[in-house]
């Protein structure tokens, strides 16, 4: 999952036997929320809190919780930082890492992904990165698209007009034939 040149900003290595019984806490100190920001492409992140029960499973560790966060996120149309609430569930599998995916020098092996596969974080040996998954979990709830309070005034100032708000001689004449 992680290589030395790629250590993660949030990491929580958790032992794969025994697994805690209790759920487990990740809250990220405020250099960890900052490298995470940079990370993300984020103003901030002012909190960054996830609550995961892992239980074993026959060929998995199954890792369920909520992640908690509040961001200072850029709107999509006007780059303005705005406050963002994340509440998100967390529901993924922890599979130790499987073979190489080509038994032949030069072959292909064709590998089908059933739905829930795509919940899967492989790992080696006998520990895994729980907060890593959190990390990405975090990345993967961040709406890209988000706008903010500002967005409608930015449209407005850039000469963007919302659909069904356009004027001019093309709308009157275009209103005029829906009419006809």
């Amino acid at each position: 999952m992680n290589t030395p040149a790629t250590r993660s900003e949030l990491t929580r290595m958790v032992k794969t036997r025994p697994l805690p019984g209790a759920p487990l806490v990740i809250e990220a100190s405020a250099a960890e929320r900052a490298a995470l920001a940079a990370r993300f492409g984020l103003g901030e992140i002012a909190v960054l809190r996830a609550e995961v029960a892992l239980e074993a499973k026959p060929s998995a560790i199954r890792a369920t919780g909520r992640l908690n966060a509040r961001v200072m996120q850029p709107c999509a149309v006007s780059g303005e930082p705005f406050p963002v609430t994340i509440d998100e569930p967390i529901d993924l599998r922890f599979i130790e890492q499987r073979g190489s995916a080509a038994s032949g020098e030069g072959e292909e092996i064709e590998i089908e992904l059933e739905a829930d596969d795509c919940d899967e974080i492989e790992f080696s040996g006998d520990m895994f990165d729980l907060g890593e998954a959190v990390a990405q979990t975090l990345g993967l709830a961040i709406d890209p698209y988000a706008e903010g309070p500002g967005a409608d005034a930015a449209r407005k100032a850039a000469g963007i007009v919302a659909e069904g708000e356009q004027d001019g001689p093309l709308a009157a004449m275009l209103s005029t034939l829906k009419k006809g």
